[in-house]
């Protein structure tokens, strides 16, 4: 089975993690090319004498079902160590000795919480159905020191398996594993025996559709550089301007918004409460929110992420980054 739409998705939400991975980080995460294979647990197991970090999603609506990101216990501590701030030279000490804190445990679920957003941000605009997908608890497994029984540490069974090398310039990086049980992952891409298999014997009329709304970009802002946003960007969709005050539900029912550019004065927690307003309604149509500000912190970059920003642009502006930026949210 080639599952090529599946490892197309696959690849555009672990390109967009590893971009807002980036900016949590403080410094580039990359994902190299992807390979797709078929792995039971048992031979992924025997084979393997690495200490794994399994974080479990759990699918819902029309895609039930659970798969698993299998990261090395080694990665998860590099990259939670460099969130905290921790120096090199102990991070590689961390690593070598395999030491997870409690501290580590809650940073690497930041990124974890992050990760998954940008997989529902990506499956969602790429899949005919709703999805939603839900982080469970992580669950760490150490050959020959923890026990092994039908569904932990990840359950038995065939899998079809996504592996991505992981890189962080200056870190001794392993790749990445994702594990998705052959009946959800024909759920998220059907293949050709499935799809013949479901096709009625008799092709029904289908009604002619509506013409489809004209994609736009939605650019919202208080001060003079919201016109700077707009004169910096390279595109042929439609552009929509309106302060932080406008009748936002009034500018998305005209238009399907895939992109919202909102600039702000500061990054305060009041200022970005703008997200609750603007995210849930760029996501019905599959859009994702950028935030430009003047000045960036660790913190405020992560609280942006959590309220659901894809993308966070510094002023002054750089139009080379922004249309970068777009392009690449346009495309996925």
């Amino acid at each position: 089975m080639a599952y090529d739409k599946l490892q197309s998705m696959l690849d555009a939400a672990m390109k967009q993690a590893g971009e807002e991975s980036s900016m949590l980080l403080g410094q580039p995460l990359t994902v190299a090319a992807s390979d797709v294979l078929n792995a039971d647990r048992k031979s992924y197991l025997g084979g393997d004498d690495r200490a794994i970090y399994v974080v479990g999603v759990e699918s819902r609506e029309a895609y039930p079902g659970r798969f698993y990101l299998l990261f090395s216990l080694a990665d998860t501590i590099v990259m939670s160590s460099i969130l905290l701030g921790i120096p090199g030279p102990r991070i590689q000490e961390k690593r070598r000795l395999s030491i997870q804190e409690p501290d580590d445990a809650d940073a690497f679920g930041e990124i974890a919480n992050q990760i998954i957003g940008s997989f529902n941000s990506v499956f969602q605009p790429n899949l005919p159905e709703k999805v939603h997908l839900k982080l469970l608890p992580p669950i760490k497994y150490v050959p020959e020191v923890d026990p092994l029984d039908d569904e932990l540490p990840f359950p038995d069974g065939n899998y079809m398996m996504y592996r991505a090398p992981l890189e962080i310039e200056g870190q001794e990086m392993d790749h990445l594993d994702i594990l998705i049980p052959h009946p959800l992952a024909c759920l998220f891409d059907p293949q050709p025996e499935e799809a013949a298999a479901e096709a009625p014997e008799q092709a029904e009329e289908t009604p002619e559709e509506a013409p489809a709304e004209i994609p736009s970009i939605l650019v919202l802002g208080d001060d003079n550089r919201r016109q700077e946003l707009i004169d910096g960007l390279e595109t042929k969709l439609a552009l929509l301007d309106a302060p932080l005050s406008a009748d936002l539900p009034q500018l998305f029912s005209g238009g399907n918004i895939k992109l919202a550019l909102i600039s702000l004065r500061q990054t305060a927690d009041r200022d970005l409460s703008i997200c609750k307003r603007v995210v849930p309604m760029v996501e019905k149509t599959g859009g994702a929110v950028v935030l430009c500000a003047p000045e960036w912190t660790r913190v405020s970059v992560l609280k942006a992420l959590k309220a659901g920003a894809r993308g966070i642009i510094s002023y002054p502006l750089d139009a080379s980054d922004l249309n970068a930026k777009v392009s690449g949210l346009l495309s996925v």
